[in-house]
């Protein structure tokens, strides 16, 4: 997959497209279910599948104090997509000044005149422009004015009718139930950071642990014990993961991630690494003393172990 990070870096011979446009925050089965149909219509009059998204959700420039948090970092929103078999991401720069573009300017200088788009796929709910003046059936006008036609989205509802959005998916988290979240990402929620030096209380107690960054990339679930894995250098490896402050102790940074690698000892300080969250063994509490912490971390790391043999 191409990825453009600006309107500039679209090279002026590219090929006409079929277009999608959205956040993709997470890229979750509804991102996926929309681009699949894109694709088929890409493939079915021999154009480009082209994703257009956005460095930033745009309520951060718009209405920050309602922006909630991010389901996973750019880089990780650009690995995901190109997973899906994409031709190209563009990813535009929302600040004010793009927000102030007209409906008219949107589609001029981003469908037409970069993308030469001659497909795009929406939801019914589209709005772009400044102030959200955009909708469908502008979208439709516009397109006969420049020889693109307009194909509707319907949402996906897997369960009870409900909608998969980036909202249920953040309160999934939020609620710890993270194998819940990972059936409506279609993937493992993730955190994405760099491997830093902690109390090494854990290699006290006999579980030296990966500590992430706390500037890690990427929605971390509720406090609690997980079942998960590691990835670094193109390797996976199972691991018991906490995430909090660790009551038991003073002084730990609340939301620590710390990834145990099961039957392993690796050097990883300074190394990038992904943390995935498989399923929740409990949540966290405070223990008496030392011993009874290490007693119920033995049993954690064997409850890990047997969620994913």
């Amino acid at each position: 997959m191409k990825v453009f990070e600006s309107l500039a870096a679209v090279p002026d011979d590219f090929p006409e497209s079929a277009v999608t446009v959205g956040k993709f925050d997470g890229v979750h089965t509804g991102h996926r279910a929309v681009i699949a149909e894109l694709e088929r219509a890409a493939s079915a009059l021999s154009l480009a599948s082209v994703v257009v998204t956005f460095d930033r959700n745009p309520l951060r420039v718009l209405a920050p104090d309602k922006c909630p948090p991010e389901l996973v970092s750019l880089p990780q929103k650009l690995d995901l997509l190109a997973e899906t078999g994409l031709d190209a991401t563009l990813v535009l720069e929302f600040n004010l000044a793009f927000s102030q573009q007209t409906p008219e300017q949107f589609v001029q200088r981003i469908l037409v005149d970069a993308l030469h788009a001659r497909v795009v796929l929406v939801g019914s709910d589209f709005r772009f422009g400044a102030k959200g003046a955009g909708t469908v059936d502008t979208l439709r006008a516009l397109g006969r004015t420049h020889g693109f036609t307009v194909q509707l989205i319907d949402d996906v509802r897997p369960e009870g009718g409900k909608r998969v959005s980036s909202t249920w998916i953040r309160q999934l988290m939020a609620d710890g139930d993270v194998a819940h979240a990972a059936r409506l990402l279609g993937h493992e929620p993730s955190v994405r950071g760099i491997v830093v030096h902690g109390a090494k209380r854990g290699r006290e107690l006999g579980f030296p642990t990966a500590n992430l960054s706390p500037e890690s990339a990427g929605l971390i679930p509720a406090d609690g014990v997980y079942a998960g894995w590691l990835d670094v250098d193109g390797a996976r490896y199972p691991a018991a993961i906490s995430v909090g402050n660790n009551p038991t102790f003073e002084g730990v940074p609340s939301k620590q991630v710390e990834a145990y690698v099961l039957d392993r000892d690796l050097d990883l300080y300074d190394k990038v690494v992904d943390v995935s969250f498989t399923a929740r063994i409990r949540g966290m509490v405070a223990f008496d003393g030392v011993d009874a912490l290490i007693a119920q971390m033995h049993d954690d790391v064997q409850r890990a172990r047997d969620l994913l043999a």
